[in-house]
């Protein structure tokens, strides 16, 4: 658990430092990075943002300090349903699966495995494996939205110091 906070505090630096390289090194325009449903919030600036060696211990969260993370998830709703009824309920329940694999994602982190077969010097078959084991409790649903077949969840986490063992 302590190695998803690692996690997290190093997204958090890469970012800060990758930007901070370009502003300095380029005058050049940069493309805007792709819009993200899954947000990071520290309250009162709480979270420590540092760089990390294998001989440093880095503490994102302090013992007195949180972190809420929030996320939205996303469902359609099936087109052979019943009623209206049926597929506001199996959108939502995808939806709200969705939301909780996101914020999986964003505290354990994803596992990725590829393969490609190439022949001939062409690739005859690329496949992508992605996958992430985690359990993920209180989180809460915070807002449910239904518009032409899309059910939309948000949902959030607040986890602290005492949520992970030392």
């Amino acid at each position: 658990m302590k190695y998803s906070l690692l996690l997290v505090a190093l997204l958090g630096f890469t970012a800060c430092s990758a930007a901070e390289a370009t502003s300095k090194t380029s005058t050049t325009t940069q493309p805007a990075p792709a819009p993200s449903n899954i947000t990071v919030v520290c309250p009162n600036n709480t979270c420590e943002k540092t760089s990390v060696t294998q001989q440093q211990k880095v503490d994102v969260l302090k013992e007195d300090s949180s972190i809420r993370i929030g996320v939205v998830g996303q469902g359609v709703a099936p087109m052979n349903t019943n009623s209206p009824a049926q597929a506001y309920a199996l959108a939502k329940r995808a939806a709200t699966a969705d939301a909780y694999r996101l914020i999986a994602e964003k505290i354990k982190g994803v596992r990725v495995d590829g393969e490609d077969l190439i022949k001939n010097m062409m690739v005859q078959r690329s496949t992508v494996r992605t996958s992430v084991k985690a359990m993920v409790r209180n989180a809460n649903i915070v807002e449910t939205n239904f518009k032409d077949g899309l059910c939309e969840v948000e949902m959030e986490i607040t986890l602290s110091h005492a949520d992970f063992a030392q």
